[in-house]
C-alpha cells in the first residue's frame, strides 16, 4: 500500500518513467471516475504506486503486496474504462525485460486480482448503500437511488473487465459490454443465456462444485481459471471472480462475475512451458519432461521399463558432413524413434547429444522391453537421407525393466546407462539387457578402481611368493611374486580382481613398482641369510615396459636395494611380448645384458609363436595352465597333448631357453614332465604361496639340507 512518504517522493526518482507512461495510459479514452481528481492528484497516486510496484518487483517476497497495490487503485476510484487492462499492459511492458516470465505472470495476477477485489468490495458497498437508503428513507433518497443506480450502470457498462450478474437459477439477468466483446456477443445476446450455456469442455468437475458452493452460500466469493467458447468457435480463457450477493436477510440472491481475458497470458505461458519441457531440435520431451515421467511412472506403476538409445559414431557424421547435417539427421531419427511405441503412455524422449530413451510405464516384463529394442534397430536400420548425403545410423541400446518398488528411479536410470555401455562394448548396433549380477560386480570394480591410490599409499598391497622347483632335483629354484590386496571391507583380494584394473585406470606402474620394490628387498633379505638364494620372479605388464621411466626405475630398485641382477627375472605374458617392440624392447635387451633373466609367462595362450621367440632377450618360457592341465591324470593325457608338449620342450631347449611348467597339481604331471624333459615347475602339488618368512624358512630347510 503506497506510504505518505512515497507520496511525496521526488518525481524525478527511478519510478518516473513508469509513472509517466502509467498516467499517459490512463488518459486516453473516456474515463469515468466516480470521485474525479485533478492530474496532480492522478500523478501524485500513480508515482507512488509505481515506486512501490518497481520495489516489489525487485524482491523475491511472494506478490501480496502487489495485490494492495491493485486494491489501492480501484479504491482511488480509477474504475472507469479500460483502467486495468491498461494497466497491465504498461506494467507487463515494465517486467518484460525485468523479471522472468513466471515472475511477472505471478505480479500481474496478483496487481489484477487486487483490483478485482477492491472493485467488488466497492460495488458491494454501492449496493449496500442503496439498500440501507431505501430501508431509511425509501421516498427522502428515491431521486439520490436513481443517481447511484445510473452511476452504477455507467460504471458496470462502461468497466473495462468482463461483469455479469446472474441470479440463484442461473440465469444472466446483466451483462457489460466488455463481458460480451470479449465472447463475440452483444450484451442483449446474452441475457438469452444461462450461465450453465456457458460451459466449455476444458471446465473441470472442481469448478462447477466450487459455483455450485457458491449457489448454496456455502462461499461468498471464489477464483477460478476457466474457458469460454466465442462466438465464432475458438477458446477464449479467462480469470474469473464469482461472488455471492445476498439480500438484506442474508439470503443469496445474485452472483455478481468479474472476468479478464488471460488468452495471450496464458497461450505465452504455454510456449514457456513447451519450450521448457521440449527438445527444440527434434520436438521430442527432453530430459527435465523424461525425468519428470520418469518419476510419475515410478509412482503409479508396478512395473517400468526402459530402452537407453546411444547412435553408434554419431560423432563421424559431424566431423565429416558438418553439424547441419548431424542435426538434421537427428531430426529424422527422432522421427523414426517416435513411431516405435505401441501405446499412448509410452514416452520417447531426447536425453542430449545423440542419446534418446524409450519409457514405458506399466510393462509387461523384460520380452516386452527386448521387443521394442529390436522395433527400434529394425526402424534404424534403413538408410536416412539428408541433403545429398545418404547415411547409416545403427545404435547402441541399453534395457531396464524392473518393479517400481525395488529400485530407485536414479538406480534404474544408471541400470539402463550402464547396459547401453555393455551393447556398445560387445560391438555396437546391437542392444544389451540389464544383469543386476553383472552390475554389482562392476559396481565393485569400480569401487576398487577408485581405492587403489588411497591403498597404494596405505600399504594395503602384500605379497606371496610360491616356490618354483627343479624336477631333477626337487629343490626350490626360484620363487614368484604374486601380489595380493588385503581390502579393510573385501579382506584378501588375488590379483585376478584388480590388476586389470589397474592397467586400465593408469595405476599399473605405481602397483608394478610396489610389487617389484618389496620383491627385490625380501630377496636381499634371503640372499643375507642364505648362499642357495633363489631367483625372485616377478610379473611386468606391457604397460609398464611401454613406460620410457620404466628402465631406469628397475636399475634404480636393483641398485637400492643391492641384489645381483641375475637373481631377478621378469616374466611378460605372450601377448605383452607381442606388444613389446622398439623402446621398451631394446630396454628388456639392456636389462638382459645386465643379467636380469627375462621370462615369457603363459606361453600357449596367445601366439605360440616359437621362431619369434628368437628375437626376444629371452632366458626362460613358462608354458600355461592349461597345457598342464590337460595331462592331469593318465586318462586325462592324450598322445597329441603329449607329443605337443615334448614338441615345444625341445624347440624351447634347441633355442637355448629353460622351461618352466605352471599348475602343476598332481605327482603324475610332475612325473611326466620331468621325463619329457621339463626343468623346472611351480603348483600345488609343490608349494602352496605363502609369506616370505615361510620362504626363509623353506630356504632354511633346503640350506640345512645342502650343507
Amino acid at each position: 500500500m503506497a506510504s505518505d512518504a512515497g507520496r511525496g517522493s521526488d518525481p524525478g526518482g527511478p519510478h518516473a518513467e513508469l509513472a509517466e507512461r502509467w498516467a499517459a495510459a490512463l488518459g486516453g479514452g473516456p474515463r469515468n471516475h466516480v470521485v474525479p481528481m485533478s492530474s496532480a492528484e492522478s500523478r501524485l497516486l500513480l508515482a507512488a504506486l509505481a515506486e512501490e510496484f518497481i520495489a516489489a518487483a525487485a524482491s523475491t517476497e511472494p506478490a501480496d503486496r502487489v495485490g494492495e497495490l491493485g486494491s489501492e487503485l480501484a479504491r482511488s476510484h480509477f474504475v472507469g474504462d479500460e483502467v486495468l487492462g491498461r494497466t497491465l499492459a504498461v506494467l507487463n511492458a515494465y517486467l518484460v525485460d525485468t523479471v522472468p516470465a513466471d515472475r511477472a505472470a505471478e505480479l500481474l495476477s496478483a496487481f489484477a486480482t487486487g483490483y478485482l477485489r477492491a472493485f467488488r468490495s466497492w460495488l458491494l458497498a454501492e449496493q449496500e448503500s442503496v439498500r440501507a437508503a431505501e430501508i431509511a428513507a425509501r421516498r427522502m433518497v428515491e431521486q439520490q437511488l436513481r443517481a447511484s443506480e445510473a452511476r452504477l450502470r455507467a460504471v458496470f457498462s462502461q468497466a473495462g473487465i468482463g461483469t455479469g450478474l446472474s441470479d440463484m437459477t442461473g440465469r444472466i439477468i446483466e451483462v457489460n459490454n466488455a463481458f460480451a466483446g470479449m465472447l463475440g456477443y452483444q450484451p442483449e445476446e446474452m441475457l438469452r443465456l444461462s450461465v450453465t450455456d456457458l460451459t466449455h469442455p476444458e471446465d473441470g468437475p472442481d469448478m462447477w462444485q466450487k459455483y455450485a458452493g457458491v449457489l448454496a452460500g456455502k462461499y461468498d466469493n471464489v477464483q477460478l481459471e476457466k474457458a469460454y467458447r466465442h462466438r465464432d468457435g475458438g477458446t477464449v480463457w479467462t480469470n474469473i471472480n464469482v461472488s455471492l450477493i445476498r439480500d438484506e436477510h442474508g439470503k443469496p440472491q445474485y452472483t455478481l462475475v468479474l472476468v479478464e481475458d488471460v488468452s495471450e497470458r496464458r497461450a505465452l505461458r504455454e510456449r514457456l512451458q513447451y519450450r521448457a519441457h521440449h527438445d527444440q531440435l527434434t520436438g521430442l520431451p527432453n530430459r527435465s519432461r523424461f525425468f519428470d515421467a520418469l518419476t510419475a511412472a515410478f509412482a503409479d506403476s508396478t512395473r517400468v521399463g526402459l530402452c537407453y538409445v546411444d547412435l553408434d559414431h554419431f560423432k563421424t557424421v559431424n566431423d565429416t558432413f558438418g553439424h547441419a547435417v548431424g542435426d538434421e539427421l537427428l531430426a529424422q531419427v527422432a522421427a523414426r524413434l517416435s513411431a516405435c511405441p505401441t501405446r499412448a503412455d509410452q514416452l520417447v524422449a531426447r536425453m542430449g547429444g545423440d542419446e534418446f530413451v524409450l519409457l514405458v510405464p506399466h510393462s509387461s516384463g523384460v520380452n516386452e522391453m527386448a521387443g521394442l529394442a529390436r522395433t527400434v534397430l529394425h526402424a534404424l536400420a534403413k538408410p536416412f537421407y539428408v541433403r545429398e548425403h545418404q547415411l547409416t545410423v545403427s545404435a547402441s541400446i541399453g534395457v531396464m525393466e524392473e518393479r517400481a518398488d525395488r529400485c530407485s528411479a536414479g538406480e534404474f536410470l544408471q541400470a539402463a546407462d550402464t547396459s547401453m555401455y555393455w551393447a556398445k562394448a560387445a560391438g555396437r548396433g546391437r542392444y544389451a539387457i540389464f544383469d543386476a549380477d553383472r552390475g554389482r560386480r562392476e559396481h565393485t570394480s569400480a569401487e576398487l578402481s577408485a581405492a587403489m591410490p588411497s591403498a597404494l599409499r596405505q600399504g594395503e598391497f602384500f605379497l606371496d611368493y610360491q616356490p618354483i622347483v627343479s624336477l631333477a632335483t626337487a629343490q626350490t629354484v626360484a620363487v614368484e611374486a604374486l601380489v595380493r590386496w588385503r581390502h579393510p571391507d573385501l579382506g584378501v583380494l588375488s590379483p585376478a580382481r584388480f590388476v586389470d584394473l589397474a592397467e586400465d585406470n593408469g595405476h599399473i606402474g605405481a602397483l608394478g613398482a610396489v610389487v617389484l620394490e618389496r620383491a627385490c628387498h625380501d630377496s636381499r633379505q634371503w640372499h643375507n641369510l642364505y648362499p642357495h638364494t633363489p631367483t625372485v620372479s616377478v610379473n611386468v605388464s606391457a604397460a609398464e615396459v611401454a613406460d620410457p621411466a620404466w628402465l631406469d626405475h628397475v636399475q634404480h630398485i636393483i641398485a637400492d636395494t643391492g641384489i645381483n641382477a641375475n637373481m631377478l627375472q621378469l616374466e611378460l605374458t605372450e601377448r605383452a611380448f607381442m606388444q613389446t617392440t622398439g623402446r621398451p624392447l631394446r630396454a628388456l635387451h639392456t636389462l638382459a645384458d645386465s643379467g636380469v633373466r627375462i621370462a615369457i609367462d603363459d606361453f600357449g595362450t596367445g601366439y605360440s609363436n616359437l621362431a619369434y621367440l628368437g628375437q626376444l632377450p629371452l632366458h626362460v618360457v613358462k608354458l600355461a595352465g592349461p597345457f598342464i592341465q590337460r595331462i592331469r591324470t593318465p586318462d586325462t593325457a592324450s598322445p597329441t597333448d603329449l607329443l605337443l608338449l615334448e614338441t615345444i620342450i625341445n624347440l624351447t631347449h634347441a633355442l637355448g631357453f629353460t622351461v618352466t611348467a605352471e599348475c602343476v597339481e598332481t605327482r603324475h604331471q610332475a612325473d611326466l614332465l620331468r621325463d619329457l624333459g621339463c626343468d623346472t615347475a611351480q603348483g600345488w602339488h609343490f608349494h602352496y604361496p605363502m609369506p616370505a618368512d615361510q620362504v626363509t624358512a623353506l630356504l632354511g630347510l633346503s640350506d640345512l639340507h645342502l650343507s
